[in-house]
């Protein structure tokens, strides 16, 4: 089944873009807009992401087995609440990088992927998207 994931952000050179599950929206914008501490974060981690940087503290890989090559993690405030913002990357065909916040993890409980969370970080590596871009104003 293909799901449906809408632009929120975009780099400055336009190459990367960031996108949420239209279906996980609701929860995940919960999630970031409950106080300034979770949305500064998202924000950092997002800058971080759309300036092509690599910070594994904040954003990494969630290799578990070959289904899950594509599916990294939006880590907040690990080693206290340790919540988790699972993600989609993908290239489209004219090779924009897009990263596509899938699933939302509340208190990650360990420091190893385990039966809880493997299933998981396995659905959001079998999702196919399609990409609803967001319309810019004209400069």
């Amino acid at each position: 089944m293909l799901k449906k994931a809408k632009e929120i952000l975009k780099s400055a050179d336009g190459k990367r873009i960031i996108c949420v599950d239209i279906e996980e929206w609701e929860e995940i914008f919960e999630y970031i807009n409950q106080d300034e501490k979770h949305k500064k974060k998202f924000k950092y981690i997002c800058g971080i992401i759309l300036d092509g940087h690599r910070n594994t503290d904040v954003y990494d890989k969630e290799d578990i087995n070959d289904k899950c090559k594509d599916v990294t993690a939006m880590k907040f405030f690990k080693g206290n609440d340790n919540d988790r913002i699972y993600c989609k990357e993908i290239s489209l065909e004219d090779k924009t990088y897009v990263v596509i916040a899938c699933k939302l993890l509340i208190k990650k409980k360990s420091k190893k992927n385990n039966k809880k969370n493997n299933p998981l970080i396995n659905s959001v590596g079998k999702s196919k998207y399609e990409i609803i871009r967001k319309e810019y104003p004209k400069s």
